[in-house]
């Protein structure tokens, strides 16, 4: 999650996602005003609509949530942190609890964690495709897809997210996408991010808690995962757990900062018992297996329905285990075996999102039968100069007019070092990231003081019904708009 904390134990002081799928909308709803053209209506719960005229049809979708016209680009590039080390701050902490140590804004990117952790969304085609699975084994493969895309934008980001203040939030509506997000900082020490999602269909929920145990290994910092992440699929009455891999950020004290996932990834179907088991690959000597995952999918009697590979940072097949056998024994009797380049024909035929796959060269071998699971999504041309931000990045923390009067007071987009930075006012913003902390330390001893404890406003603790162990659970309300009770933290 970072190294940003109210607890500074260093010497500085600081002063376009494509839309896989349009949900379709009652006529009726949009006509109900007579408002189009990009006239705005209140709806019940007091969120502004546009209607506006998309290729003859008459569309609504919500107005600051990222629709067909958000923005592409950040305000300002990307500040060059080429004069800056990591290693110049950590070889004073060896030995100490990375998370109550303060980093130099520089190797920030202007998100909160909470917008990070939204960016599970970004494919969220993928849990369509599973509700619409009649065969578990397919929805398992769909399911299994999506945990992989989850980490997938995290693919060249060596910039770290800002650790969210004690009870930050961070809310994403998408009608075009159907699905509605919110997040709470739940604990600060130590840092415990909650988020529920819930598809505008009532067709699934997705939710969970994360709170990454950081590690510095001397060249490394490793986040391992912590928390339970649950998808429940209502329609099929059906919940899958699963825990992130493990995060890796190599070359911190010299040459250049690289990325890298591993550990098993085991989802497990609480209701047919199936358990898909992936493998994200270390990077091993020569970067022979950087990015690769490989798993399986099996019943609950153990029997192997079939085999995942690819690379997280690039795309995901699968096929039955025979076929796979075959090929492996092949590769090692030295049969002649080429990476064999995937036309958009061979996509067409193997995927209903074709439309949706970025031009890419795979450089994952294609084993001829593979049925293609997910692709990643093309990245702006600029993303380079924007944080290596994927378009869906971009627009998180998209503050258009009139949204402040909507959202939580205690919502990312909010925040004036994170909005600063974004616009590329670094050294307002590292004031006001140092005025925040100070805050929120001097909020927390007043707490102490005044023996106050303090208390979530939109997650309470409690257990996770599927797997038994802790969790934080969504308490409701957030949508009714009712933010009177709202901590001030900004």
């Amino acid at each position: 999650t970072g190294f940003d904390s109210d607890n500074s134990s260093g010497d500085f002081s600081e002063a376009n996602h494509k839309v896989p799928e349009m949900h379709d909308l009652d006529p009726h709803e949009s006509n109900r005003t007579g408002k189009h053209n990009g006239e705005t209506e209140i709806q019940e719960n007091g969120i502004k609509r546009h209607s506006f005229l998309f290729n003859g049809l008459i569309m609504t979708v919500g107005f600051y949530f990222i629709f067909f016209h958000y923005k592409t680009s950040l305000p300002a590039p990307m500040f060059s942190r080429s004069d800056f080390s990591v290693w110049s701050i950590l070889k004073k902490c060896i030995g100490l609890e990375l998370s109550k140590i303060t980093m130099p804004i520089v190797f920030n990117e202007p998100l909160s964690f909470l917008q990070r952790i939204t960016e599970y969304m970004e494919h969220i085609y993928l849990i369509n495709k599973a509700c619409s699975h009649a065969d578990p084994l397919e929805r398992m493969q769909a399911v299994a897809a999506f945990a992989v895309s989850a980490v997938a934008s995290q693919w060249e980001r060596t910039g770290k997210p800002f650790n969210p203040l004690l009870g930050e939030t961070y809310e994403l509506t998408r009608e075009d996408l159907g699905f509605r997000f919110i997040s709470e900082q739940v604990s600060h020490h130590p840092p415990i991010s909650a988020f529920y999602s819930e598809g505008l269909n009532k067709d699934f929920i997705f939710h969970g808690s994360i709170y990454p145990k950081l590690k510095f290994w001397g060249k490394s910092i490793e986040a391992e995962p912590r928390g339970t992440i649950t998808l429940e699929l209502l329609k099929h009455n059906e919940a899958y757990t699963w825990t992130n891999p493990t995060c890796c950020v190599h070359n911190v004290i010299i040459g250049k900062l690289w990325l890298e996932q591993y550990g098993v990834v085991e989802i497990v179907n609480h209701s047919t018992g199936d358990k898909c088991v992936l493998n994200f690959k270390p990077c091993g000597l020569f970067g022979k297996e950087l990015h690769r995952v490989e798993g399986y999918i099996q019943d609950k009697h153990r029997k192997k329905l079939c085999v995942i590979y690819g690379k997280w940072t690039e795309c995901l097949w699968c096929t039955d285990p025979t076929t796979y056998e075959t090929y492996k024994k092949s590769e090692k009797r030295g049969g002649e075996q080429k990476k064999k380049s995937v036309s958009e024909d061979d996509i067409k035929s193997e995927n209903d999102e074709a439309d949706d796959m970025p031009e890419v060269q795979d450089t994952v071998q294609f084993i001829p039968g593979s049925k293609l699971l997910w692709r990643i999504n093309c990245r702006p041309p600029n993303s380079s100069q924007m944080y290596n931000f994927t378009s869906f990045a971009v627009s998180l923390n998209e503050l258009e007019k009139g949204m402040e009067a909507i959202l939580a007071p205690t919502d990312c987009r909010l925040r004036p070092d994170i909005r600063n930075m974004e616009n590329g006012n670094m050294d307002v913003a590292s004031k006001e990231k140092e005025r925040l902390e100070e805050k929120q330390r001097a909020a927390r001893k007043e707490r102490a003081k005044d023996e106050v404890e303090w208390h979530t406003r939109w997650f309470h603790q409690g257990t996770n019904p599927y797997t038994g162990t802790p969790d934080w659970l969504y308490s409701g309300g957030y949508f009714d708009r009712n933010f009177s009770d709202c901590p001030d933290i900004y």
